[in-house]
């Protein structure tokens, strides 16, 4: 009997990871994603899949990003009853996003509600923080590189993938066949996370792209971010910084904690952490030592350089104070969280600055600043963009191109099948072609919604 993958989501953009991997009438979710950023891609998760719910045997999740692992308080409102497996650091760190993100949800519609600008009457949440609250009980931790079985006659074994705390390459063996799926790859020279694993032998690999077309710039984080601030407190701007709440964020305190250090930028520059996830996600770096670069001391030193952030009053209050400052508030690309109070009263003004700190997905608000957009849509009003907008190339957790064919190089012998997901067309098909030109190996871009074998 055969074995065939479903590309439900990561295919053709970088957002909405789901493959659905059918053997006779097995059928295993490997990452359940949200889709995020253009208008079209975001109805996507209020559509019904096109699968039963009930009838997923088990879910592996690859990490916890929400393009990854943010459908998973639906599928289980839908009638999933199965295991989710992931890491421990996944799985912990899915404990602090999925509820934000019900939190989020809900109160972004009846911010909408009060204010009349949705086109819905009244505007409803995807789900609700109770909704993921309840489908953590069914998430359950796996250790790395020790092989178990998600349902009988499959096998499966988490990898480290380097991206961010917990994130997980996962080769899944069914029927004789053995299928890699790369998740997101980290870089080998992260300022935070370990560098990924060398690939094991796989028949087929799912590898992302999500910088399948560009090399990142030599040029380290510490010599931007030192420049970027350094201007910005020279004219007494407050620099906005939407990060993701995992990775970023915590990459972002320690590199600012190297730079104080290091007399690069003022000591006393006030640094603030406002989200309640990042504060969480920062805290879970010392039950999880095995997992990231740093010792103890510069836990801490990253744990005290800014000031955390974590009530509704607490937030409104930065809006009194006056720059210098560096506010880093989720989300990573703005498309949704306190960052949008705080882009909304800070962009008008040319002394401050917005710091972009890793991938913006084609329309998010943060590829609409990296754009050099002249307006940001922000609680249905158009915020002039004055401030000055600073893309910090070298702040991205994923792998680039050469980095991606250099991981896949590490096989010891050649796959079957190369399908090339989670990137925007143009990325996905620069890659395919390197892994064709270069490798000479068998490389496919799919179609969201089309079936191929394994």
């Amino acid at each position: 009997m055969s074995v065939n993958i479903t590309f439900l989501g990561g295919a053709d953009t970088v957002t909405g990871s789901k493959y659905l991997v059918r053997h006779g009438d097995q059928q295993v979710l490997v990452d359940c994603g949200l889709f995020q950023g253009y208008k079209q891609l975001r109805l996507r998760n209020w559509n019904p899949p096109p699968f039963k719910a009930s009838e997923i045997d088990a879910v592996l999740l690859t990490h916890a990003h929400l393009d990854h692992s943010g459908y998973l308080p639906l599928l289980c409102q839908q009638g999933f009853t199965g295991r989710v497996h992931a890491t421990a650091g996944t799985r912990d760190l899915c404990a602090i996003l999925l509820p934000d993100s019900g939190h989020i949800q809900e109160e972004d519609a009846a911010f909408a509600n009060r204010h009349g600008f949705s086109k819905h009457t009244p505007a409803q949440p995807l789900y609700t923080k109770l909704d993921a609250l309840n489908c953590q009980r069914q998430i359950h931790g796996e250790a790395l590189h020790k092989t178990f079985s998600p349902l009988p006659g499959w096998r499966a074994t988490f990898s480290n993938a380097g991206h961010i705390l917990g994130a997980a390459s996962v080769l899944l063996e069914v029927a004789g066949r053995r299928i890699l799926f790369s998740g997101d790859l980290g870089r080998p020279n992260d300022l935070l996370m370990n560098p990924p694993d060398a690939p094991p032998p796989a028949d087929t690999v799912l590898i992302e792209s999500t910088y399948g077309d560009r090399t990142h710039p030599e040029e380290d984080i510490l010599g931007e971010l030192a420049s970027a601030l350094q201007r910005v407190c020279a004219r007494g701007g407050v620099a906005v910084v939407p990060v993701f709440a995992v990775g970023r964020a915590q990459a972002l305190l320690h590199a600012i904690a190297q730079l104080k250090a290091q007399g690069k930028i003022p000591h006393a520059l006030p640094i603030f952490l406002d989200s309640p996830m990042a504060v969480h996600t920062t805290a879970l770096f010392e039950r999880h030592p095995h997992t990231h670069r740093l010792d103890a001391t510069q836990l801490e030193a990253m744990n005290s350089v800014a000031t955390m952030v974590e009530t509704p009053d607490a937030s409104k209050a930065l809006g009194k104070r006056h720059g210098p400052m560096v506010i880093l508030s989720a989300s990573g690309m703005a498309t949704g969280g306190r960052v949008l109070h705080h882009l909304a009263m800070h962009l008008p003004n040319h002394r401050n600055m917005v710091i972009l700190t890793g991938f913006q997905a084609p329309g998010t608000r943060g590829a609409t600043l990296a754009s050099g957009g002249a307006f940001l849509r922000i609680h249905g009003q158009d915020v002039p963009v004055k401030a000055e907008v600073v893309s910090l190339s070298s702040a991205s957790a994923h792998a680039d191109r050469q980095q991606l064919l250099g991981w896949l190089q590490s096989m010891k012998q050649a796959p079957g099948q190369v399908y090339v997901v989670h990137g925007e067309r143009g990325a996905s098909d620069a890659l395919r072609q390197d892994i064709e030109h270069q490798l000479k190996w068998r490389a496919l871009v799919p179609e969201h919604g089309s079936t191929w074998p394994a």
